[in-house]
């Protein structure tokens, strides 16, 4: 089993990049399986010899990727053209009220042309004239659908032109590479985008991405066997945040929700977005084990909580008095649900420093292992901090 698995467990944001950069020093293999540039990895580096932190946000290449030379596209890979992100936004204004709050980075409008059986693909690109063909007939569909938008067509044919060249050397059969990789018993790390609850079947629909976020997006985005995925590592942010609308039991509009947007610096990598906060959710967590069957957890960001006297925790959902079984489907249920929280004190003090588990304040750990006997599920990496380094390796 050459495969791990990192994956969000909650509404993304949950700091996946610093994980699989840390990883990424074992492997041989970085893939990303899902999504596009709408989702954004932020890792901090120490740069020189006076360490000085440098940040670097990663969109589209994984977080641990060494490019000299190790750059590759799959051939089978959908594109995400200017005038999807056209369309993104223009549904978005007729969704009006409804709006599901995209990044408006075309990816939803791409995925539909996927599923609709009319998306172009990378291999399209080095056939230039079917290629001119396919999309000018894809746009001229857009413009009956949203009327006639400003865009450049054909200054877009030609620019896809001179860039498929430079494209080229780097598009391979990336399934041929992958099962070539895992036959030579190589270490295959692939870096999840998005998150659980962002899953277009097992989120919180509508209110999602458009692509399969959970493990099973790994099989169909890189065509790789369940029997080759060892390890699969859920990271949870030690607070719950999302970006965008939908329904958010553990939402703080108050100080505590401030409070953990500002230490924790919650604005989106892609967007600039602030993010909205609340207490962790162990009812969403519980939810996503289900599906994703964690062999551990990096808990991240655990610092934020430190000036904190009290943190309380979501450990039920109840609607009329009545308790639900799990995460509800419904969003119409979802609103109405009375949350049932556990209180545990807090540690009041910094764990920036911190270097082992065992240095970690008693309350502290406490959390943590709260954590880990609801879920049965043990947490192996803990982030002390924004910095590369600022990671606790715990047996899980």
């Amino acid at each position: 089993m050459s495969v791990t698995v990192v994956l969000g467990t909650q509404w993304g944001d949950e700091g996946k990049g610093k994980l699989v950069d840390i990883l990424s020093a074992d492997m041989d293999v970085c893939a990303r399986c899902a999504g596009g540039n709408n989702a954004g990895h932020t890792i901090v580096v120490p740069i020189g010899p006076e360490n000085i932190e440098k940040t670097f946000a990663f969109h589209l290449l994984p977080s641990g990727l060494d490019c000299n030379g190790r750059l590759f596209i799959s051939d089978r890979a959908q594109l995400v053209f200017d005038f999807h992100q056209i369309v993104d936004g223009l549904k978005e204004v007729e969704l009006g009220g409804s709006s599901i709050g995209t990044t408006k980075k075309g990816i939803g409008p791409a995925y539909s042309g996927k599923a609709s059986r009319s998306g172009l693909r990378v291999h399209h690109l080095f056939n230039h004239e079917a290629f001119a063909i396919k999309f000018r007939k894809i746009v001229e569909g857009r413009f009956k659908r949203y009327g006639h938008f400003e865009y450049d067509t054909e200054g877009e044919i030609l620019r896809y032109k001179v860039l498929a060249e430079r494209l080229k050397p780097y598009v391979i059969d990336s399934l041929t590479f992958l099962h070539a990789q895992l036959e030579l018993k190589k270490r295959v790390l692939v870096e999840g985008a998005n998150a659980l609850m962002l899953d277009l079947d097992f989120g919180t629909y509508p209110f999602v991405t458009s692509s399969s976020t959970a493990i099973g997006g790994v099989c169909t985005g890189l065509g790789i066997p369940p029997k080759f995925i060892g390890a699969t590592i859920g990271v949870v942010k030690a607070y719950t945040t999302r970006v965008g609308g939908g329904p958010f039991p553990t939402e703080q509009l108050n100080e505590i929700g401030t409070h953990l947007q500002e230490v924790g610096r919650e604005y989106g990598t892609t967007t600039g977005r602030r993010r909205r906060c609340g207490w962790l959710d162990l009812v969403v967590l519980r939810h996503s084990c289900l599906i994703n069957g964690y062999s551990s957890f990096n808990l991240t960001k655990l610092d934020v909580l430190d000036e904190l006297p009290e943190i309380q925790i979501a450990i039920g959902y109840s609607v009329g008095g009545k308790a639900l079984l799990g995460f509800p489907a419904d969003l119409d249920v979802l609103v109405q649900v009375k949350v049932e929280y556990v209180t545990l004190p807090g540690w009041k003090t910094s764990i920036a420093h911190t270097m082992t588990y065992e240095q970690l304040p008693e309350n502290c750990k406490k959390y943590v292992e709260y954590i880990e006997q609801f879920l049965g599920v043990g947490v192996e990496w803990i982030g002390v901090g924004p910095g590369r380094n600022s990671m606790i390796k715990k047996s899980a």
